[in-house]
């Protein structure tokens, strides 16, 4: 996607050809900085302090981190030291372990003086593929929002609601619940997007409505709690989401909040799509709220907001009352009975067992991706 009129993705190898360049985004949206990583290290670090996040940007970063490691060391002990270093880092994203068991299974039969090349290569591939199974997840989606535009009256806008980031920000490029968004607009839709502010880090607010902004893309930010009431109000057409992990049964983890905006979906008759590439199935669970675990993250990000002060420093300050303790769930299970529809790479199923192994009977059959 373009900032400032010029092409990006979200993650790329710096000139010296090893060293991997990210977008900082803890620094959006108010500063756009690149962070250079030089060691397995410091691409977990980058993981696990969010400086990259969204299922596959972690799963290609990880990927990204063995080849720095395989650069250090291709011993087997530091290949598996690696897997175990990356796999640590965050334990909700399906995309993390799906980019890991594959560097593992191509790197481990070949030479250890093989073994960087190879993982530089490999980890480029999944970064490749990841832009086009977004790309084709807008193709498939843009249909829908064209369905509800026909039934607009002639320039009205449709008006989807999005939490979180899913955006191209959370991917290598286009992203996945914004892929048809962009597709739709690029195509001369009318779109407009409600933007949820997305507590406690603001993913919304800060890192969506960033990347519309700068693809031109109307949107009003909202917060959190206003989703239900536009829905009752009839000023919500459709809800597209993400979603860090998927079970084979359809269930979907995604930011918190996304359960309580399908919720308000199914009473209001808005239809609520999740956007997915098949890496983010997890095709050994079935049972999303038994079986996903669930990341709880520092108290500190519901204590304290980050924002722009007056003097132009970008400043953490505290709002909650000292003293109180504050719980940091980072994500929710919304059940599949709750979604209308999955958007994938080949094309919408229903969130069902049925639904998802008619679109991908070979990875439901557990041959690898």
């Amino acid at each position: 996607m373009k900032i400032n009129g010029q092409h990006y993705r979200t993650i790329w190898l710096a000139q010296d050809g090893w060293r991997v360049v990210v977008i900082d985004q803890t620094r959006l949206p108010f500063r756009f900085e690149t962070v250079a990583l030089g060691s397995a290290e410091q691409a977990a670090d980058a993981i696990r302090n969010m400086v990259v996040r969204g299922a596959p940007l972690i799963g290609a970063t990880a990927a990204y981190g063995v080849a720095l490691a395989m650069r250090a060391d291709a011993s087997d002990a530091a290949l598996e030291a690696a897997l175990v270093l990356m796999g640590g880092t965050r334990p909700t994203a399906v995309n993390l372990h799906w980019a890991l068991a594959r560097m593992r299974r191509v790197l481990l039969p070949v030479a250890a003086a093989d073994r960087a090349a190879l993982a530089y290569a490999e980890a480029a591939a999944i970064c490749d593929e990841d832009a086009a199974l977004c790309s084709a997840i807008g193709e498939h989606g843009l249909p829908l929002i064209r369905d509800v535009a026909a039934r607009k009256l002639s320039g009205e806008a449709v008006n989807i609601l999005t939490h979180c980031n899913a955006g191209w920000l959370a991917t290598v490029d286009w992203g996945t619940a914004l892929a048809p968004i962009y597709r739709a607009h690029d195509a001369g839709l009318a779109v407009h997007v409600w933007v949820d502010e997305t507590r406690p880090r603001n993913q919304g607010g800060a890192l969506t409505a960033y990347e519309l902004g700068a693809h031109g893309v109307p949107h009003t930010v909202v917060v959190d709690n206003a989703g239900g009431h536009l829905m009752q109000r009839g000023q919500v057409d459709m809800v597209i989401v993400g979603t860090d992990r998927t079970t084979a049964n359809g269930d979907v983890a995604n930011k918190i909040g996304t359960y309580l905006k399908a919720l308000g979906a199914r009473d209001n008759d808005v239809p609520f799509y999740v956007a997915l590439p098949s890496p983010t199935i997890d095709w050994t669970m079935d049972d999303g709220l038994r079986q996903i675990p669930i990341e709880e993250r520092a108290a500190r990000e519901v204590t304290h907001v980050q924002g722009l002060a007056e003097d132009g420093e970008v400043r953490a300050v505290r709002v909650m009352a000292p003293g109180s303790a504050a719980a940091n769930p980072a994500f929710d299970v919304t059940p599949a009975r709750l979604v209308s529809g999955l958007i994938t790479e080949r094309g919408v199923c229903a969130a069902s067992s049925e639904g998802l192994a008619g679109l991908f009977p070979d990875l439901a059959r557990g041959q690898p991706a």
